[in-house]
């Protein structure tokens, strides 16, 4: 029979656990929370310091007392739930639960699942830490309040559903901001003049610079044409010819909001999903008996720090001195973490650098795989040398007008050899090569092209963005990203578009009611001081009960005047302008959870639903009889199909093309890569050569 009992939160986290601790440890799962608020009512008493009132849940009564159980049978019980807020309100609930004195030395906290790390923390168990335990106290009442209050007015003022909370009425004000300045921007023309130049057989690219050595802009026509009236030969000298070393630094390895981002860019994930597949990795993956059984991959996933351990850079240094060679290693500089952050874990990075992707292929699914590769790839760069770039800059001259010319070529890979950090806009750094150019060398201009172009509105947010916005300006923490994305998406507030944030009418309505009525809800400066305000009762600087009672005090005198003054609001179904083929009756535009939809307007009687096809003007191959129409897979991944279906089944993940193949006859698809769109036939061998 064991002697300890030891606690976490998941089953598979168990599994490891045990193995690692051996015979005289039991390690259950508690299955997450075992107590919270209660769902049916606030349960916060606003009169007695917001003391909480905590209830079972639902459904945990069965796991509670199989660990009561457990608990009466062995000397100790430990509470290993994860290592942050969340994990130390878990196992302050445990305690409570069990009767076990939280002020004994019953917490025992690691930040990787390994044997060494495990076997390491239960040397130094300590107490439960209360100001954690406070911190998260604080912000589970906050939201509660926030909650509980503002969204049963908007059941009553708008629409049965809705919900308000703290982070996420801010993401939604963000898009809809975002939205609004898109809206009301107004572009301007600037023009620019393209040159291709020939020395000798080699031909390179420059472009307009300025005049007379100093750099101009071209606002209009009537400036391009001066520019090219002066240009009266097609000859041009190299003026001046610059030559330099650039060095290119690894970027730091992921934080929580980083990887997000990061696996956003390069893997498609939304952050949802990179936070599920990012926890197998820590609890465990089977690697078999001969590599250690069930073993955790990577290190704790939700941390705002890029701090390395020693052990993880020595071991780093080593993996990257045996397979690049010491050329490769990179100076041990600490990378300085974000303002603001907590610092209470390291990085994200493997359990073990020599545990290299390729070894694990065969063993890890591919999500978990690609994962694995992004953070590992990650790691192991941050720690190599910086890469060499050698760069050159070239001014052509003609009767006082300059174009530049710039060069680069990679002298020195360093971690550009195993990884380069992505951006929103999918662009890639290339070699990009210059002849051998000297001052005072003639060159001949091939052909000098005007072009206009107007400014662009700001994109709209991609999850990768917003989630670098809300960090950079300090709203939320790294373990509410995702679920916040989730659930301004599920209330129906904004939807995606082309992987973009687009709020919708009902979003709108909602943040401009809280705007009015709860500005500080919405209000970035303020929603960021609560977070330090919150951080700062985790330092234990600070009491919780005060800063809830300073938010509650101005909060409630607002809520009563919103209950008094709040109009209702009728949001009207836009008429579609068909007929529900089931009733007769007017088909409306709805939305949804993932955007708007075809309803029938004899709801209830009538439950006919469509989704809203959109039409490509290309006939159906197959029937030759129906349209191909865009629709959207249960994973909202687009497709194209026969708009007679189920009588036709054809059906394409690449885009069909109207015209036909010149070679056969038959339909034509666009082949998207993230670089290229490729027109092939889906019948023959005929290919068109790939658009960038």
């Amino acid at each position: 029979m064991a002697d300890y009992l030891v606690i976490v939160e998941s089953p598979a986290k168990a599994k490891t656990i045990e193995r690692y601790l051996g015979k005289k440890y039991k390690v259950k799962a508690s299955m997450g929370h075992v107590r919270d608020l209660p769902k049916s009512q606030m349960g916060v008493d606003v009169e007695d310091h917001y003391n909480p009132r905590y209830i079972t849940i639902r459904g945990k009564g069965p796991v509670l007392k199989e660990l009561k159980t457990a608990a009466k049978k062995v000397k100790k019980v430990y509470l290993a739930a994860d290592p942050d807020r969340e994990g130390e309100a878990i196992a302050w609930h445990l305690a409570h639960s069990l009767d076990i004195d939280e002020h004994s030395s019953c917490r025992v906290v690691f930040n990787e699942i390994t044997k060494d790390a495990i076997k390491e923390s239960f040397k130094h168990p300590r107490s439960i830490n209360m100001d954690l335990v406070d911190a998260q106290q604080a912000r589970r009442i906050l939201d509660r309040l926030v909650g509980y209050n503002i969204s049963p007015l908007l059941w009553k003022k708008v629409k049965k559903g809705l919900s308000a909370g703290r982070v996420q009425s801010v993401a939604v004000k963000m898009i809809i901001d975002r939205e609004r300045e898109i809206n009301n921007f107004k572009p301007e023309e600037y023009w620019s003049i393209d040159g291709t130049f020939l020395k000798d057989s080699t031909t390179f690219e420059g472009a307009f610079y300025g005049i007379d050595g100093k750099k101009t802009k071209l606002p209009n026509k009537a400036e391009v044409e001066k520019i090219q009236a002066k240009l009266t030969s097609k000859q041009f000298t190299v003026e001046k010819v610059q030559k330099k070393e650039r060095k290119r630094n690894p970027s730091a390895p992921f934080t929580t909001s980083s990887l997000q981002q990061e696996a956003a860019r390069k893997l498609n994930f939304r952050a949802r999903k990179t936070m599920m597949v990012a926890q197998q990795l820590y609890e465990g993956i089977d690697l078999g008996k001969k590599d250690g059984g069930i073993t955790g991959l990577i290190t704790y996933m939700r941390t705002d720090s890029t701090r390395l351990s020693d052990t993880a850079k020595t071991e780093g240094r080593d993996y990257i001195t045996q397979h690049y060679g010491e050329n490769y290693i990179g100076a041990m500089k600490q990378k300085k973490n974000a303002e603001g952050a907590q610092d209470a874990h390291e990085a994200i990075r493997p359990t073990s650098a020599f545990r290299d992707p390729s070894s694990l292929k065969s063993i890890l699914s591919r999500d978990q795989y690609r994962l694995y590769k992004l953070i590992w790839d990650r790691f192991t760069a941050s720690l190599m040398a910086p890469a060499v770039m050698d760069t050159m800059t070239v001014h052509l001259t003609q009767n006082g007008v300059t174009f530049r010319a710039t060069g680069s070529k990679v002298k020195f890979k360093g971690f550009m050899k195993v990884y380069v950090e992505g951006n929103d806009d999918n662009k890639q750094e290339k070699d990009k090569l210059l002849p051998a150019l000297e001052e005072g060398m003639v060159v001949q201009a091939k052909d000098i092209k005007p072009n206009q172009h107007f400014t662009q509105p700001p994109p709209r947010y991609t999850e990768a963005r917003l989630v670098k916005t809300m960090e950079e300006q300090g709203i939320g923490r790294p373990s509410t990203y995702a679920p916040t994305l989730d659930t301004i998406q599920r209330r129906g507030y904004v939807s995606l578009d082309n992987k973009r944030f687009v709020p919708t009418e009902l979003g709108g309505i909602v943040i401009d009611l809280i705007k009015e009525f709860f500005p500080e809800i919405i209000d970035v400066d303020f929603t960021v001081k609560m977070e330090g305000d919150l951080d700062a009762v985790e330092d234990g600087e600070t009491n919780w009960v005060s800063i809830i009672d300073g938010f509650y005090q101005g909060f409630e005198k607002r809520l009563e005047k919103a209950e008094k003054e709040m109009e209702k609001v009728e949001i009207k179904d836009e008429p579609a302008g068909i007929t529900c083929e089931k009733c007769g009756h007017e088909m409306v535009y709805k939305m949804g959870r993932y955007g708007k939809f075809l309803a029938c307007s004899n709801f209830p009687e009538c439950r006919n639903t469509k989704p809203i096809l959109k039409e490509i003007g290309v006939r159906c191959p197959k029937c030759e009889t129906g349209n191909i129409v865009e629709r959207k897979s249960k994973k909202r991944r687009t497709f194209y199909g026969c708009d007679n279906y189920p009588e036709c089944d054809f059906l394409s993940w690449d885009k069909p093309i109207t015209r036909p193949c010149p070679k056969c006859n038959s339909l034509l698809v666009e082949k998207k890569s993230k670089k290229s769109v490729q027109i092939e036939c889906t019948s023959c061998d005929y290919k068109e050569e790939p658009q960038q």
